[in-house]
């Protein structure tokens, strides 16, 4: 059995390494983003390359039930990695690394995530405000929060999922992470009808 990481990953948190910032700068200045008409942003993954993931390939199997056509969307990975867009899931150093926000303790080290993340959305969402016609976002926690204020800071609309009644209605204060996870079937059935709105909209 392949272990979950190798030795040589990096594990301290990526948004605080030079690499992750190259990375991004690169995405940012340099690299030709193809025009689609809907951006649908996920969550990375602890398995890498990230679409091997067992909750990439839920949230696959959903794109797939929606969008017969494959070049009417475009799928971006965000979070600690930074924003990718899933072409680019092996470039160094985004198959490369293993670390959970979730675990964390510290409160420092979540406010830094936030902020980075914030202004790596942003970045993306100014530099892609041409590049698609609507862009949805499924994401839980701290990512989502990074998602609503990248937005709100570069003035370019996506809608978020799940919807804050959705994740109060499943919320739970006793487990180890409040909101579940994203593949819980109400989430999912809640994204796939957004999905199919924003497809009959383009």
């Amino acid at each position: 059995m392949k272990p979950a990481y190798d030795e040589n990953d990096l594990t301290d948190p990526p948004f605080y390494l030079p690499q992750f910032e190259t990375a991004y700068q690169y995405i940012i200045n340099e690299y030709e983003i193809p025009p689609r008409d809907i951006a649908v942003f996920i969550p990375c993954a602890v398995r890498k390359p990230y679409s091997t993931s067992p909750s990439h390939k839920v949230f696959h199997k959903v794109f797939d039930e929606v969008f017969p056509d494959k070049e009417k969307y475009h799928v971006v990975i965000f979070g600690t990695c930074g924003t990718v867009p899933a072409e680019l899931e092996l470039m160094y150093p985004f198959a490369h690394y293993h670390y959970m926000l979730g675990n964390v303790k510290d409160q420092k080290i979540k406010d830094d995530f936030l902020r980075i993340e914030t202004d790596r959305v942003a970045g993306y969402l100014n530099k892609t405000r041409n590049t698609y016609q609507k862009r949805i976002a499924y994401c839980i926690g701290l990512f989502r929060k990074a998602m609503i204020a990248g937005s709100e800071k570069a003035g370019v609309p996506v809608e978020i999922y799940p919807t804050q009644p959705v994740i109060d209605k499943l919320y739970d204060a006793d487990c180890p992470f409040p909101e579940g996870s994203l593949s819980m079937q109400a989430y999912l059935d809640e994204f796939k009808g957004a999905l199919l709105q924003v497809r009959d909209s383009v």
